[in-house]
């Protein structure tokens, strides 16, 4: 074994074959859309920071969902834009810092994303108590909820990855748990049975709870026979379900690309979708089928409009 390599602090991460010649158009386009990732989010938590009518549960989550999402791509995207143009050289607490964030984000798409299913659920099945139940404390407390199970899962996680001790240096497909704790020599079947247990305990948590609250709702809108209601209900639910299965999709591929082998190479390619796509259409559908939010940009873009006339 090289005493060179056993524990080394700097990791050499194997990248993406990107020919030459392509190295700077791949550069500029991580660039742009790590900037329409940027630009739509913060703009979206803005609006809803600065405007008082927007201060509501629905959007409180939703300003949730955008931090997620910033803060998930300001991880990952800077980074893979350097070793695009530069080296593939990391650190190994750089590397494990951003595999805590990165898991962290994609934990936190699904606990987000159930209190949102939730919210949706009392305001249309409960309409009369929605204000009493989705107080700003229980907001609040939800979204505390939502955040420190995601940050405790994953310390946990990357707790048993960091315990053990590393005989290779070269990670083979990015800042992740599984590549980290395949540096060691060791047994990692605890590993492997803890992340096996989370996934499949978030993933049915995730579906079991958002089927749950979706077939109330449908029930609910069957029972009372009210076309407005129903129409309402639709219109409300769609946007979160799209933006749901969008992220959900994107999760699924990620695991298979984990455990077919033939999917193995894509997976680099795979994870940065799971990071890219859901971001970007986030902030466009939840803007567009969102009367407040997409009111209150059409007022932003007339003024901006009427000033520069």
């Amino acid at each position: 074994m090289n005493n060179m390599t056993y524990n080394s602090p700097i990791l050499l991460i194997k990248s993406i074959d990107i020919p030459h010649r392509f190295i700077y158009p791949a550069f500029a386009l991580l660039l742009v859309t790590y900037l329409i990732i940027l630009t739509t989010n913060v703009g979206v938590m803005l609006l809803i920071m600065m405007d008082r009518r927007l201060q509501q549960p629905m959007y409180l989550l939703f300003f949730s969902l955008s931090f997620n999402d910033v803060m998930g791509n300001t991880v990952v995207l800077p980074q893979l834009m350097f070793r695009v143009v530069s080296t593939n050289l990391i650190s190994y607490t750089h590397c494990v810092s951003q595999a805590f964030f990165s898991h962290t984000y994609g934990t936190s798409c699904h606990t987000v994303m159930m209190i949102m299913a939730f919210d949706r659920y009392v305001a249309i099945c409960h309409p009369l108590r929605y204000t009493s139940i989705m107080s700003p404390t229980m907001v609040a407390k939800l979204t505390a909820s939502a955040w420190s199970t995601s940050v405790i899962l994953v310390s946990i996680l990357l707790g048993l990855t960091i315990r053990l001790k590393r005989c290779h240096s070269v990670i083979i497909h990015g800042c992740n748990n599984p590549s980290l704790y395949k540096l060691s020599c060791e047994d990692v079947t605890i590993n492997n049975l803890y992340g096996l247990t989370f996934t499949v305990a978030l993933l049915n948590s995730s579906i079991g709870s958002v089927a749950f609250t979706y077939f109330r709702i449908l029930i609910s809108c069957v029972s009372t026979k009210n076309k407005e209601l129903n129409r309402k209900a639709v219109q409300t639910c769609a946007t979160h379900l799209v933006l749901y299965m969008i992220m959900l999709c994107s999760g699924f591929l990620i695991i298979i690309s984990d455990r077919i082998k033939i999917l193995n190479r894509y997976r680099p390619v795979v994870s940065m979708l799971f990071h890219i796509v859901p971001p970007i259409v986030n902030p466009v559908i939840y803007a567009m089928q969102t009367k407040e939010l997409k009111a209150r940009i059409v007022q932003i873009l007339h003024s901006k409009v009427s000033q520069q006339q």
